[in-house]
């Protein structure tokens, strides 16, 4: 690695989500949770980019980046495998943060802070997350990883699934070369809900950014409403991830 990586963060965002048709835009204190989910990403002081796709409908994300002063790629609507490497690729990525644009409340705090071990540790076969040993609320995930990974994945996966899901090929350690650290904490709120996928979901942000100001709180906070707040977390508790 050279002294000083390019280091960045790229979320991926399109309207036509199955569940939640054009969630990025659906709107709290005339704010979109787009914007809230960029506006905490900036905090981290790292580049971000979206990574986006060629269909029309995701044209409004893009006009949102260049008003945004935001970088931005489009690419394949299935193949998100390929749009990360061809995202990192064009603005010459040398790290990257992977998160999704459907985590509104993200912790820049928690990514910056993982990003600053993960360049001490400098190892470029190390992949790093919060998701794989989950202790975080979903809705704070993150992985980082080196570009030479992220371009070993689109060069060698095969899988449809690893290609859709951008980091299975690298942690299922296909390559049989990965190094894995788990960023978990003490406390296990892996049971709580804080990404985007549903109407349920949406109601719960909306109730912690409006009667909370979630949108300003670390992590923890957020975790600690949460815990204090079994009637939030019942909101949503019901609804099943899509499997990777």
């Amino acid at each position: 690695m050279s002294t000083s990586p390019n280091i960045a963060i790229i979320t991926q965002a399109r309207m036509t989500s199955t569940r939640l048709p054009g969630k990025v835009f659906k709107t709290i204190n005339n704010k979109s949770l787009l914007q809230y989910h960029i506006e905490r990403l900036q905090k981290t002081g790292f580049e971000i980019a979206i990574a986006t796709t060629i269909n029309t409908t995701d044209d409004c994300i893009c006009e949102f980046a260049e008003q945004n002063n935001i970088k931005f790629h489009r690419g394949s609507e299935t193949n998100v495998l390929s749009r990360y490497y061809e995202t990192a690729v064009k603005f010459n990525f040398d790290i990257i943060a992977r998160v999704t644009s459907d985590c509104p409340l993200i912790d820049p705090h928690l990514i910056r802070n993982s990003m600053e071990k993960y360049l001490k540790l400098n190892n470029q076969n190390l992949y790093m997350s919060n998701g794989l040993e989950r202790t975080f609320a979903r809705g704070f995930d993150f992985e980082i990883f080196s570009f030479q990974l992220l371009e070993q994945a689109f060069k060698n996966a095969t899988d449809e699934g690893d290609k859709e899901h951008v980091t299975p090929y690298i942690w299922k350690n296909k390559s049989g070369e990965v190094e894995f650290y788990n960023v978990t904490q003490p406390q296990n709120n892996n049971g709580f809900r804080i990404t985007v996928d549903t109407a349920d979901d949406f109601e719960v942000i909306k109730t912690l950014i409006e009667k909370h100001k979630a949108d300003t709180l670390s992590y923890n906070e957020i975790e600690s409403i949460l815990t204090q707040h079994p009637e939030l977390v019942a909101m949503n508790a019901h609804i099943e991830q899509k499997k990777v």
